[in-house]
């Protein structure tokens, strides 16, 4: 008997369908050779530290660091997950072969991996490896089925994950909490949680210690067109006030004109991170919503897998497109002029060079039905954006005109579209997303180079702006580029490498800042709370909150996926900082409650191995903020801010 394990009822049900299995029975179906059964949501999980240590149980600094010379698993302690463990149980100990048929990602071929492990699965593993849950994505997969060694460095990479997020959790979050917790308040900290709170608690910061400064501009209107003047912004009314006085007696000269003929590409197919972004700025859905409502789209079988962190399609996806645009009834009348000829394939859609697991987010080419309204927007906004990346490219011209009056120049850019092409997809859909930040586009007026007339100059004052809070759109570019906020494709693509979190994950760290009560929502704009604000001023470790260094361990955790990286040497260095960490907040002589501790005494580097002014036995060491004793173990607590 073949045994195939999914990652919900749901899916395991397309699969025995796909299979031929139509007999149910408490727990699997069975059928043809074949038994589907299922997991749901995380059958296993790592253990509790007072399973490793009974002393650990009890939150003391004397307990920390916590370091398990081995981690284990355990079956989670709930009646309905135990009931299904026992049953896929059963059901390995007496396989032929088993199929792993989880999510197809690192999550998921951790949450399989370990119910295999627990299960003591004897028997031979294959990977099925899909994109979609159509009937002929599942069919194709089960002809192309892998060896689940294949897979070994995935794997390797959720442990790392799990057992570093393990390691930094519980020590973390016991050693602040203990040591600088008012009120018993449990202080939790997290390697990707923390660092994402530091990013809005940083700027909301910046934004309170803004001090506007005023300055000017000059502008003028020629032939109802508004000119700026070239030189910028006056740092003074004087300046500004002599600049207008100028210009006010001599009429405006036309000097140059310039136009310059361009193209304009669509916009890139989906991420999930982008799909999230764009349902945030149009709709207000959070991270979350629309994680929810994508996972629902798949299941439906109506768009392909959602966890995904690319914006391009393989190869071999190009002779299937057609069926697709044939498949979305809806959009007929945006499909059928692509339909009559032969369809574009360009290195801005595919390339598989930038696919690694899984493609972009995409329709499946069946027609959905029975969508909610949420699910609908979504639906359309991922059916447009596949539909549009085949339409020809927008023409446009780009002018700039140059004036003159009494040596000081003016400029004035106008954008004009003169074919269309891509942009009559979403010609029919109302832009009512108000932070959308896209140059508004005009026409000017037909210009002749030396031509002349009076004008009206104006002389405005203006005042510096704060930076904006994050919203759920903007924080969640900053986590995919480490704290980077990046316009651009290309070099927002080669960030993502280092970004904060996985695509998959970022929503539920959102959704836990909020539970946290360390972060609330003012419309769409994210707000410290006091207790978000206190967690970071506290914490003075910079391994715990900068988004830059956590950018990094993720992409080690990468190179651990790729097999580039040994999960070994990453485990041990974050062992290494856990380690580091403990000491220096056990080394700290703040109180509960003190705010930021500002170093007052400069120290030489040449202070580091030299003898204890204390206690005379142990050796002072380096740490991150601070030089402490090697005896910090034995109770020497001398300690020496760095300056």
């Amino acid at each position: 008997m073949i045994v195939c394990i999914a990652e919900k009822p749901s899916v395991a049900r397309d699969i025995a369908e796909v299979l031929g299995a139509k007999t149910r029975k408490d727990g699997y179906i069975e059928g043809n050779g074949y038994q589907v059964t299922w997991t749901f949501g995380h059958l296993c999980g790592l253990l509790e530290p007072h399973e490793y240590a009974p002393e650990w149980k009890s939150w003391a600094l004397s307990n920390l660091p916590m370091i398990p010379l081995r981690f284990g698993i355990k079956v989670m302690n709930d009646s309905g997950i135990q009931k299904q463990f026992k049953v896929i149980e059963s059901l390995m100990a007496n396989a032929d072969e088993l199929i792993n048929c989880g999510d197809a990602g690192q999550e998921g071929e951790l949450i399989q991996r370990w119910v295999m492990q627990k299960a003591m699965c004897k028997c031979p593993v294959k990977r099925l490896w899909i994109s979609s849950l159509t009937e002929e994505a599942i069919r194709e997969g089960f002809s192309k089925l892998k060896d689940q060694s294949e897979f070994q460095s995935l794997y390797e990479a959720g442990l790392s994950r799990a057992i570093g997020d393990w390691l930094l959790g519980m020590n973390a979050t016991r050693l602040y909490t203990l040591k600088y917790g008012k009120n018993r308040q449990v202080l939790s900290i997290g390697r990707v949680q923390t660092p994402t709170l530091a990013l809005i608690v940083n700027r909301q910061l910046e934004i309170e210690n803004f001090k506007p400064e005023a300055y000017w501009e000059l502008k003028t209107i020629y032939r109802n067109t508004v000119f700026s003047a070239s030189k910028g912004r006056f740092n003074s009314v004087e300046e500004g006030t002599n600049f207008l006085d100028t210009v006010r007696t001599a009429d405006f000269v036309v000097t140059d004109i310039t136009t310059k003929k361009g193209n304009e590409s669509a916009p890139r197919l989906f991420d999930l991170t982008s799909l999230q972004v764009e349902c945030n700025k149009k709709y207000g859905f959070s991270a979350d919503e629309t994680l929810k409502l994508i996972q629902s789209l798949y299941e439906k079988k109506v768009t392909t897998y959602p966890r995904v962190d690319t914006t391009y399609l393989t190869d071999d996806l190009y002779p299937k497109i057609p069926d697709i645009l044939k498949g979305i009834k809806e959009y007929d009348a945006l499909t059928k002029p692509l339909l009559a000829g032969k369809l574009p394939k360009t290195k801005k859609v595919f390339d598989n060079s930038k696919v690694t697991d899984h493609h972009a987010i995409i329709p499946t080419g069946i027609n959905p039905t029975a969508l909610s309204d949420p699910e609908k927007k979504v639906f359309d906004l991922i059916a447009r954006r596949f539909i549009a990346n085949f339409y020809p490219e927008c023409k446009i011209s780009t002018t700039t005109v140059l004036g003159e009056v009494s040596d000081i120049e003016f400029k004035v850019n106008g954008k004009q579209i003169l074919d269309p092409g891509w942009r009559v997809v979403f010609a029919k859909v109302v832009a009512d997303d108000k932070d959308d930040e896209e140059e508004e586009e005009w026409t000017l007026p037909i210009f002749v180079k030396g031509e002349n007339g009076p004008h009206e100059p104006t002389l405005a004052e203006k005042w510096t702006s704060p930076p904006k809070a994050f919203t759920e759109a903007t924080l969640l570019r900053a986590m995919e580029t480490a704290g980077k906020l990046v316009d651009n494709d290309e070099l927002r693509d080669a960030l993502k490498e280092n970004g904060i979190g996985r695509p998959s994950t970022r929503a539920a760290i959102i959704e836990t800042l909020f539970k946290r009560d360390y972060v609330r929502k003012e419309k769409k704009n994210l707000i410290a709370t006091v207790t978000g604000v206190d967690l970071i001023q506290v914490i003075q470790e910079d391994l715990l909150k900068s988004a830059e260094l956590t950018g990094l361990w993720e992409k080690k955790l990468r190179q651990v996926e790729r097999g580039q990286y040994a999960a070994k040497d990453f485990l041990d260095e974050l062992k290494a900082m856990v380690t580091e960490i403990v000491f220096n907040v056990k080394s700290d002589n703040r109180r509960p409650g003190d705010a930021v501790v500002t170093a007052s005494l400069a120290v030489k580097p040449s202070l580091e191995g030299s003898k204890c002014p204390k206690c005379g036995k142990g050796t002072m060491l380096k740490g991150n903020t601070a030089f402490g004793c090697s005896e910090w173990k034995n109770g020497c607590d001398y300690r020496v801010p760095m300056e």
